[in-house]
């Protein structure tokens, strides 16, 4: 894909708050798009992937985890159900909730898509070197660290 960035001033071209817009909008296009190529979105992968690396959790857990509104994670919770990637169980410890948990196909799922985003990673940041990735890494992390407290 290729991106053309619109002709703004040079004067809004050149602030952090624009170029970090248009670079979001850029790396959502690609991650979209790579996602679609499982026929799945984002809200699907932050859920098998928090099962895949935190395990099985209630349903409101889950959007807690996730930070997925809940009516958001019932709609994506019954789509991957629907494919047979997660399966709904009672709580043993409280019968009125589920447990979401995944399958080995939701496992994989979770596993093949993780790797698109990488792939995602790998052509977004490709003018950077490692160390220029890891600190603009490290750069951003401290940005959405210090807002997310404010």
């Amino acid at each position: 894909m290729e991106f053309t960035a619109p002709q703004s001033p040079a004067g809004l071209r050149t602030t952090p708050s624009w170029l970090l817009n248009q670079a979001a909008t850029y790396a959502g296009r690609l991650i979209s798009e790579g996602f679609a190529a499982h026929d799945l979105r984002g809200y699907h992968y932050r859920l098998l992937a928090s099962l895949a690396e935190d395990g099985p959790a209630s349903q409101a857990d889950l959007g807690r985890r996730c930070g997925i509104d809940r009516s958001d994670v019932v709609a994506a919770i019954n789509d991957l159900a629907g494919r047979g990637l997660v399966v709904r169980a009672p709580d043993p410890a409280d019968r009125r909730r589920n447990v979401i948990s995944s399958t080995e196909a939701g496992a994989d799922v979770a596993r093949r898509m993780g790797e698109t985003v990488d792939h995602v990673q790998d052509d977004l940041l490709a003018p950077l070197s490692t160390t220029e990735r890891a600190q603009l890494t490290r750069l951003l992390t401290r940005l959405l660290e210090h807002h997310s407290r404010h």
